[in-house]
């Protein structure tokens, strides 16, 4: 297994204060849309909640696999073979900024969440319609369109799909990011968005980015020694 999935996964987990200051809103909203008789059975509140992220995972999945299928199309059709190697170096980098980012010394990353408001300004009145939720069906596309709202964080790993080596590839790569933050959003959701304060907590800020930063470190070694080995094993 790529260690790409252990890594994308793992950042998902560590931006869990991220996801909450992002996403805790809307999490919240979507959670007192849903009916009394939903919210009073502890099975069927579960269930929904379980379907809005399956929804939003599932809309990281097809961005992934887009990006995915695009970073092995340049691959194939371009005569330099470093080019793999710069779309991982690009990806480590990324990770190091989200880091930065996470742990607040690098505000400015944010910055990239304007790329995507074109598509979240038409996406985010269809959200509207479908609330408040009604059924499973509901809650899976409300979720679909959830994935795609403007965050740095989601932007910045597509940055690395394209280094996976494939649409596949790519999709599994993003699923990893997207189970990751599974367990926080899962939380968030169960408790209508009432994690805010744990969001602002300074001190895990700076340890989930100090984290990360050590991930991308780690990455970029990684991927350096296999290169070397690959090259010794050349040369013998």
């Amino acid at each position: 297994m790529s260690p790409a999935y252990p890594l994308a996964f793992l950042v998902g987990l560590l931006s869990a204060l991220h996801c909450i200051g992002m996403c805790g809103g809307i999490a919240g909203a979507i959670s007192y849309s849903l009916p009394q008789s939903v919210r009073r059975q502890p099975s069927s509140y579960v269930s929904y909640q379980l379907l809005f992220n399956l929804g939003r995972i599932l809309s990281y999945c097809i961005a992934g696999a887009a990006f995915g299928w695009l970073g092995a199309s340049l691959i194939q059709l371009s005569a330099l073979g470093w080019l793999e190697q710069v779309m991982r170096l690009v990806a480590a980098a990324v990770l190091m900024g989200i880091g930065l980012y996470i742990g607040g010394w690098l505000p400015g990353f944010a910055m990239i969440e304007r790329v995507g408001l074109p598509l979240w300004r038409r996406l985010e009145p269809a959200r509207q319609r479908l609330l408040p939720v009604r059924s499973p069906l509901g809650a899976l596309l409300i979720g679909l369109i959830w994935g795609w709202i403007p965050c740095g964080l989601i932007y910045s790993m597509l940055i690395g799909a394209p280094a996976q080596g494939g649409w596949f590839a790519g999709a599994i790569y993003m699923a990893a990011f997207g189970l990751g933050t599974l367990p926080v959003m899962l939380a968030t959701g169960l408790l209508a968005g009432r994690l805010g304060l744990l969001a602002r907590s300074r001190r895990l800020q700076a340890l989930a980015g100090i984290t990360l930063i050590g991930l991308a470190l780690f990455t970029l070694y990684y991927h350096g020694y296999n290169q070397d080995q690959g090259y010794n094993q050349e040369t013998l």
